[in-house]
């Protein structure tokens, strides 16, 4: 079975030439006008990315992506809210192969398996099918994990503290890789979403899962707070590495949405 892409040709590029061309220039203008170019030769355990079309959110995505191609993990876990279909709980993608315009990428359905007899993790096929905070991630995955098998993991209405259980296992694995998805704030003025992203923001920079509480409106609010919540516990380092808004690209900072990535690191 196969996880057919659904938004190749809408948020990301339907041609494989055309997506190593984005993040070629995404990479150019990173080795040009990135501020620390140390941060660069960190090995991150996790990422925290966006999950907007490649002109608005991709280069802040590739500047974690980019640094966390330092690790060798032989599995990327990507982990992202459920944007179509409700539905309570925690879905992993028991498929072969994960569809992209650069060819397919292997799913570790065995370790998938693994997960599900100790952690409340089904398999809801309409959970993932139109999915694109996860799928967007692939191509980066492909592009930057060539040899890694992939897990898609979406998530629905779910306690934080039930999904920080199964993120703090998955990083007890040093071959895991975590990839954790989100954006910002949505459709408010500029002026107005940045004074929401900051919270979001100051709640990674303090790693503190409860300041999320104070009026973060990320899209992925739970998976951020279940990560901050293993951080926290586990005494990981983390770092924002970009933020920035639609109207980056748009212009328009009337209506903007929030993005931002950082990574966690020991």
């Amino acid at each position: 079975m196969k996880r057919k892409s659904a938004v190749s040709g809408i948020f990301y590029p339907k041609r494989c030439a055309d997506i190593k061309r984005i993040i070629e220039k995404f990479n150019n203008i990173l080795t040009k006008h990135f501020h620390d170019k140390k941060l660069l030769g960190y090995k991150p355990r996790a990422v925290v990315v966006p999950h907007a079309g490649y002109i608005y959110s991709g280069y802040t995505a590739n500047i974690a992506y980019k640094i966390a191609a330092n690790t060798k993990p032989k599995r990327v876990i990507v982990v992202g809210p459920s944007h179509k279909f409700y539905f309570e709980g925690i879905s992993g993608a028991l498929y072969d192969y994960f569809q992209t315009p650069c060819g397919d990428i292997k799913i570790d359905r065995e370790y998938l398996k693994k997960i599900e007899k100790y952690f409340p993790v089904t398999f809801r096929p309409k959970a993932h099918q139109k999915e694109h905070s996860t799928e967007v991630q692939m191509p980066f995955i492909q592009h930057y994990f060539p040899k890694a098998k992939v897990i898609e993991i979406v998530y629905g209405k779910v306690d934080y503290l039930n999904l920080a259980k199964l993120l703090n296992a998955l990083l007890k694995d040093k071959d895991n890789f975590l990839v954790i998805s989100t954006d910002l704030s949505h459709f408010y003025p500029i002026k107005i979403a940045k004074q929401k992203d900051n919270v979001c923001l100051n709640a990674v920079v303090k790693r503190d899962p409860f300041v999320l509480d104070r009026g973060c409106e990320a899209c992925g609010f739970t998976g951020l707070k279940a990560l901050l919540e293993v951080v926290k516990r586990k005494g990981f380092k983390t770092k924002l590495l970009d933020y920035r808004t639609s109207a980056d690209a748009s212009g328009d900072t009337k209506s903007v949405v929030g993005y931002m990535s950082a990574m966690i690191y020991i």
